[in-house]
This record gives structure tokens, C-alpha cells and sequence, in this order.
């Protein structure tokens, strides 16, 4: 294990850490094999972790495929809480567990079940489209669920006039340029009902996340004043200013690919830190342009000793009562389905 993380991590890390966690590592295996369990991580985990341990990588999408697949009694989810929750929702009667309690969300925490149910009374047939990075209360008054490297997709499957569209302010944004759809937002502009939508195609929420919503337009150039051969990557929760001012804009899976497919001088990836590390971890031969003053603090509440501890005492554990889990399940089922 130290021998494989030195030759993954060897630029990345000190070689001190990359011993220690290689010994972490070993503990986990061990564990994992006894508990007969997988471990999921997200393309945020820290580079030692993302590179060691886990069954399966990716984003919400790949992983909630991964989730309804598996056939381990135990799930370790290395993400965020609502990412424990989905894992939940499609294996009711497996042990989902989360290595750190406080991994929340502020996106998922910008909405509750009872605003969705004020959305539909305010606007009653039109269907709710809810990102998947959202807590199991909010998935269960949702027609569908999506992530952002389906959300385009989904909002048209629905064939409708008008969906809502939660909770995430700027993917709502860069969905409906890329669909061709006006949008408002009802928590600012007052709409009475749905007599008063008019055009309006998309209505949205006020949510953000805080590790996305703080890149800028600024900072695109900035990067481009200094390094003029860039290829700046954005992800769809960052603004509509921001991903025009990229050269790409995808879900984590999807930018991780471009810098396998897309040779470049160097890149710039606007998402969380880790992700930029890990991508240099696994492309040596790629320069990444580091602005990694903005850092996810629910990530990275996710240590590999917290995923050994997980394992070693099966705590914090996931659990999504009924019929919460059976109404969010459909939404999330619905999703997949779209691909």
C-alpha cells in the first residue's frame, strides 16, 4: 500500500504522510473485508484517501448507480450526508454508515420539505425537478431527481411547459441557458400562482453552494492574465458569469475526463481543492493551476481515521424512515432511469 500511494502521491504529498496513511489504509482493507462492506468515495476526498480504500470514485451520479448496484452488507459513503441518504434510499435493508457526522451540506440545508409542498400549492401541476444534493424529506416531494451532469436532460424528459427547479440558484440558471428557458425566482420575485407565470419555464430557488458560489469572473482572469494558455474547467454550481467564462463546464466526472481527453498546457478547475489534487495525482504529466484558498469544510470532515473508526465500531449510521424513503426513492429511481 505505502509503495503504491509513494508512486501515486510522491508529488502531491510528504512521504511521512503517505506512510501513516498507508498504515490507515491497511486497517481499513482489514476492516472492510470483515464487514463485508464498500466503500464509495466522492471525486472530493483527500488525495490518500480517494486513492486507497474505495470500491468505487465519482460524482453524485456514478455513485448513486454504484449505491443501487452493490451487494455488500455494509456501505461506507466518503461524501456528504445527502449522499449517505440516496446510498440509504436504494438499499433499505444494508448498513449505511457515514465516517463523520458533521458532513452536512449548505445547498441541502437552503431548503425543507415543507418549502417544496409551498411550491406546489403556489403552483400546483408543475412537476419538481430536485437536485440530488438535497436531504430525503426534500427527494420525497420531488417528481425526479438530477445531478449536474444530468440536469439539462431531466428538466426535458418531463415534457413540460414549466418545472421547478431546486434548490440550486446557479445550475437553475446554466440549465435554462442551455435549455433555451426563462427562469424566475419566487422566493425574490412575487408570483401569484401559476396564472402569473406567463413565459416563465423554469422557476428556481435561492440556494448555493459555498465553495462554488465564491469563484469569480475576476478569477477566471486573473488566471488568464497570467497563465494565457489555460483551459479553465468550471462546474455548473458555480454562476452563469463564471461557467461563460470557462472553457468547459461539467459535473466532476465530466471534468476529470476532459483533462484525460483534452492535452493542454495547464488547467484550472473551479470546484473544491481536493478534486484538483487528485487529478494531478492521476495525470503527472498534466499541470494543474492551484487556487485552492476555497476548500468544501463538509467534505472535508471526511479523514481516512474517521472511515477506519466507521468500520471499526459500524458508527453513524444512515437511516431514512418510511414513507419518507419509499417517496424519495422514486424520484432518485427516476433519475437513473434518465442516465
Amino acid at each position: 500500500m505505502y509503495e503504491r500511494l509513494r508512486e501515486r502521491l510522491g508529488r502531491v504529498l510528504p512521504d511521512f504522510e503517505i506512510r501513516r496513511k498507508a498504515e490507515i489504509a491497511e486497517e481499513i482493507l482489514r476492516l472492510k473485508a470483515e464487514r463485508n462492506a464498500v466503500i464509495l468515495a466522492h471525486n472530493y476526498m483527500e488525495p490518500a484517501l480517494f486513492y486507497s480504500v474505495p470500491d468505487h470514485q465519482g460524482d453524485s451520479l456514478d455513485l448513486s448507480r454504484k449505491a443501487a448496484q452493490t451487494d455488500a452488507d455494509v456501505i461506507v459513503f466518503c461524501g456528504v450526508r445527502f449522499m449517505a441518504e440516496t446510498a440509504k434510499i436504494l438499499n433499505p435493508s444494508k448498513t449505511v454508515l457515514i465516517p463523520s457526522p458533521r458532513a452536512g451540506c449548505s445547498l441541502a440545508e437552503s431548503i425543507t420539505a415543507e418549502q417544496v409542498r409551498d411550491l406546489r400549492a403556489r403552483f400546483p401541476g408543475v412537476p419538481v425537478v430536485s437536485y440530488v444534493n438535497t436531504y430525503a424529506d426534500v427527494k420525497a416531494e420531488s417528481d425526479i431527481c438530477c445531478t449536474s451532469s444530468n440536469a439539462a436532460a431531466v428538466v426535458e424528459s418531463l415534457h413540460a411547459p414549466t418545472v421547478i427547479f431546486l434548490p440550486d440558484q446557479y445550475l437553475a440558471m446554466n440549465v435554462a441557458r442551455e435549455t433555451g428557458r426563462h427562469i424566475i425566482f419566487p422566493s425574490k420575485t412575487p408570483v401569484s400562482g401559476a396564472d402569473g407565470l406567463l413565459d416563465v419555464q423554469i422557476i428556481g430557488w435561492t440556494g448555493r453552494c459555498e465553495v462554488h458560489e465564491r469563484f469569480t469572473v475576476a478569477d477566471v482572469e486573473n488566471a488568464r492574465r497570467q497563465f494565457p494558455d489555460v483551459v479553465v474547467l468550471a462546474h455548473p454550481e458555480c454562476s452563469p458569469e463564471v461557467v461563460a467564462a470557462a472553457d468547459f463546464s461539467g459535473s466532476t466526472n465530466a471534468m476529470i475526463r476532459y483533462v484525460a481527453e483534452h492535452p493542454a498546457p495547464r488547467y484550472l478547475v473551479l470546484t473544491e481543492c481536493a478534486m484538483g489534487d487528485n487529478i494531478a495525482a492521476a495525470h503527472p504529466d498534466r499541470e494543474l493551476v492551484r487556487m485552492c484558498s476555497i476548500r468544501c469544510p463538509h467534505m472535508n470532515e471526511i479523514t481516512m481515521e474517521d472511515t477506519r473508526d466507521a468500520l471499526n465500531y459500524l458508527r453513524y449510521e444512515v437511516d431514512v424512515p418510511e414513507p419518507t424513503r419509499s417517496r424519495a426513492r422514486r424520484a432518485v429511481e427516476r433519475m437513473l432511469a434518465i442516465g
